[in-house]
């Protein structure tokens, strides 16, 4: 979504732009998510604090954290630096940089969405945190008005009757909702992005297959081997998202860059579920798709080309099974994706430090097909030169060092 949405700004902007994807546009990490442009989430994903979440995932228990050894290791430095920023006064800051992105998402999509003919992909009706306790929901609710004072963010406090009423595919009593009336949802997120990569096309633009990682400096540009041959540039964008490490460090970079993994698998189920709904105090999304109800995991820390380990999947299903009919499994193995996430929570855009010519967009974490128009608009107004939409200071590489 990044890359497909950067392309379309420079193009817009009177650049002659190439977008070289070692896949079609919207068959990664874009493909697999619960599909929510989630104009609520102004707060960025904090490292967990509660000791009992903390022991809960080192013992494996629950579905919301799954880990390997493995790539504890490789992503321990990172994540100590995750951990540091999730810092409450640090977070804050944070969230100060992060909001401003996500207060443009729905309207930068709103544009996109109209020229590439996509509405039909797209219900603007929300997204539901439904939770199995009262106190979770008290404390849910109390945040969602703070959010609303601090940001404008929209909600509605949903009662157990009220929020059967309103999804009447759940078969149990909950405590309660918070109903974000921001979000929009999308049937088929990689269909959305193969519709914006469409208009990129329809507009004059080049789509070429080969893996971007082969990114070489040039004379005073930059070169990229294709199947239809090398591509040359004065400019290039680097919008690789969770494999930009490997190719940056081939540059001589150096960022806390890490990634989650993350899981789904489609359901017959015969329930009509509305809006999306994020079973709160267990961490998965259950979506509804044009292939059948989507169920999402939360993070699996891990190496990015480890074998699957689909343990949370299994968990999540048979907690979403307490309350909901799922049906079965549809005869596919589950997919198995990987978010781009930066230690400070903030994504990566700006010029690269030492390289002319080169920038940088990904670290987009949870939130990269959110912010895929609104990341593709800034980067293009810093190439261009225009006068930005958001201050672009706190997603500098810079800020690094």
């Amino acid at each position: 979504m990044v890359g497909t949405c950067t392309a379309l700004h420079l193009q817009q902007r009177g650049f002659d732009v190439t977008l070289v994807d070692r896949r079609t546009p919207g068959q990664e990490t874009s493909m697999g998510n619960a599909g929510l442009i989630q104009r609520e989430a102004v707060e960025p994903y904090a490292f967990p604090r509660e000791p009992g979440f903390l022991l809960d995932a080192a013992l494996g228990r629950g579905a919301q954290v799954h880990w390997h050894a493995q790539g504890l290791w490789q992503m321990g430095r990172p994540l100590l630096r995750y951990r540091h920023h999730s810092h409450p006064r640090r977070h804050a800051q944070a969230t100060q940089a992060y909001s401003q992105l996500i207060a443009h998402v729905t309207d930068e999509h709103d544009v996109l969405l109209n020229a590439a003919g996509a509405q039909d992909l797209v219900t603007r009706e929300g997204f539901r945190f439904v939770f199995r306790t009262a106190a979770a929901f008290d404390a849910a609710a109390q945040r969602a008005e703070d959010l609303h004072t601090r940001f404008g963010v929209r909600s509605q406090a949903e009662n157990t009757a009220q929020l059967a009423l309103a999804e009447p595919a759940l078969q149990k009593p909950l405590a309660g909702a918070v109903h974000w009336l921001d979000p929009w949802a999308v049937n088929d997120p990689g269909a959305l992005v193969q519709r914006y990569a469409d208009l990129f096309v329809a507009r004059g633009g080049r789509l070429l297959l080969r893996d971007a990682a082969r990114l070489q400096a040039q004379g005073s540009g930059w070169s990229a081997q294709t199947a239809e041959g090398p591509v040359h540039a004065q400019h290039a964008v680097l919008a690789l998202g969770p494999w930009s490490d490997g190719l940056i460090r081939t540059l001589g970079y150096r960022l806390p860059l890490f990634i989650k993994r993350g899981y789904h698998q489609h359901y017959t189920s015969p329930a009509k579920v509305r809006q999306p709904i994020l079973d709160a105090e267990r961490g998965y999304v259950l979506a509804p798709m044009q292939r059948g109800l989507r169920l999402t995991t939360g993070a699996e820390f891990a190496p990015i080309d480890a074998p699957p380990t689909p343990v949370q999947l299994v968990k999540a299903e048979a907690m979403a099974r307490e309350w909901i009919d799922l049906g079965q499994p549809l005869p596919e193995s589950p997919w198995l994706g990987a978010r781009p996430c930066v230690a400070d929570m903030l994504p990566v855009m700006g010029p690269a430090p030492r390289h002319p010519g080169l920038w940088f967009n990904f670290g987009h974490a949870h939130q990269g097909f959110t912010m895929g128009p609104v990341a593709g608009r800034l980067l293009a107004e810093m190439v261009s030169g225009e006068p930005p939409c958001v201050d672009p200071m706190p997603y500098s590489p810079r800020r690094f060092g």
